[in-house]
C-alpha cells in the first residue's frame, strides 16, 4: 500500500526509461531544470569544480567539492564521498547538487560529489574506480581540504548506493583508504534479480524490474546474467562481510529493490558489523522526490542525524 500523499503525486513523477541512455539523460537533466530551487544557506560553502587523479591510470574524474567556510587543517571537519543514483546510467553532480550542498551545511563536513562514467559506454568496473579514486583524492588532500581522515564516510542512493557498498569493499579488501560509515540509501545491489521484492514490484513508480534488468544489463556488459559477476559491481554477491564499516540502510516498502536491502543489512549483521536498517512505510522506490510527504520529511531528517551521529557532528 502506498502512503496517499505519495500516491497523490505519482502522476506527476517522471517516467524512467533506460533503453536509449543518451535521451534518458536528456529528459533527467529537462526534470532538473524543471524542479531546481534556491538552496538556503549555500552562502555558507565554498563550492569548487575539480577534476582528480584517476584510478591506477585510468581518465581524471571530475568532482564537485563542496567545502564550509573556514574549514581549515586545525579545525578538521568529517568528509563524506557522494555517489549518485541513476540506474549506473543517468545522473551526475548536477543531479545531486542540492543533496550534496545540504549534506555539507547539515554535517559540516566536505563533501565531494563524484561525476563518474556513466554505463553502457562505460561498463564495470569504470564507475567504481571513479567513486574510489574520488574517495582517496579527499584523503590525500585531508589536510589542504581541512578534513579528518579518521570520519570519512561514503554516501549514496540507488545505484550511489550500491556503489557506495562496492567502494567500502574495495578500500577493505585493498587496506584503505579508510571509510568509518557507509549510507546506502535504497541500494542497488544484486544483479541476479531473484528476490521476492524484485519478483513482484515489475510496474511500480520510479522503478521497477524491468528498468532493474536495464539497469545492470548495460553496468555489466558481457558479464551481464554470467556467474563471474564480482561483488565489486554487485555487493549482494560478497562471500564475507566482516570488516566492513557500519552501516544505515534505508528501504522502500514498495520497491523492487527492497529485499535485497533488507537482506545486505542482515548479512552485514551476521558478519558483525554494526547495522541501522529502516524500512520506511508506504513509500517507493525514488518516492523522496515528492520532498511535502511526511515520510520523506521523516526520512530525511533520520538520515541526516545518522549521519551527524557516525561523524561525530554534534547538532540541536
Amino acid at each position: 500500500m502506498i502512503d496517499p500523499e505519495l500516491a497523490a503525486m505519482i502522476e506527476l513523477l517522471p517516467k524512467m526509461d533506460l533503453a536509449d541512455p543518451v535521451a534518458a539523460r536528456r529528459a533527467f537533466e529537462e526534470i532538473l531544470v524543471a524542479i531546481r530551487f534556491d538552496i538556503p544557506g549555500i552562502e555558507r560553502l565554498e563550492i569548487e569544480d575539480r577534476t582528480v587523479r584517476g584510478f591506477e591510470g585510468d581518465p581524471e574524474v571530475p568532482v564537485r567539492v563542496y567545502r564550509p567556510k573556514g574549514a581549515t587543517a586545525a579545525s578538521r571537519v568529517p568528509g563524506v564521498v557522494m555517489i549518485h543514483g541513476g540506474g549506473f546510467v543517468i545522473g551526475s553532480v548536477e543531479a545531486e547538487h542540492a543533496g550534496a550542498a545540504l549534506m555539507a551545511m547539515d554535517a559540516g563536513a566536505v563533501v565531494v560529489s563524484v561525476d563518474y562514467r556513466l554505463a553502457p559506454e562505460h561498463p564495470y568496473p569504470a564507475g567504481l574506480h571513479d567513486c574510489y579514486a574520488a574517495l582517496t583524492y579527499l584523503h590525500a588532500e585531508s589536510d589542504a581540504l581541512g578534513v579528518d581522515p579518521e570520519r570519512v564516510a561514503v554516501a549514496g542512493a540507488s545505484a550511489g548506493g550500491g556503489l557506495s557498498a562496492a567502494v567500502a569493499l574495495l578500500a577493505r579488501d585493498r587496506g584503505g583508504p579508510a571509510v568509518c560509515f557507509q549510507l546506502l540509501a535504497i541500494p542497488e545491489l544484486d544483479d541476479r534479480l531473484q528476490t521476492g521484492s524484485m519478483q513482484a514490484f515489475v510496474d511500480s513508480p520510479m522503478w521497477n524490474r524491468p528498468l532493474a534488468e536495464q539497469s545492470w544489463r548495460a553496468y555489466l556488459g558481457a558479464l551481464y546474467g554470467t556467474a563471474d559477476v564480482p561483488a565489486y559491481a554487485a555487493p549482494a554477491r560478497a562471500g564475507d562481510l566482516s570488516g566492513l564499516p557500519p552501516a544505515y540502510i534505508a528501504t522502500a516498502e514498495n520497491d523492487p529493490l527492497r529485499d535485497e536491502g533488507i537482506a545486505y543489512a542482515q548479512r552485514l549483521l551476521q558478519a558483525g558489523v554494526s547495522v541501522e536498517l529502516h524500512q520506511f512505510p508506504g513509500t517507493f522506490h525514488g518516492s523522496a522526490l515528492v520532498t511535502t510527504a511526511a515520510v520523506s520529511k521523516r526520512a530525511q531528517r533520520e538520515s541526516a542525524l545518522v549521519l551527524r551521529q557516525a561523524l561525530g557532528v554534534e547538532r540541536d
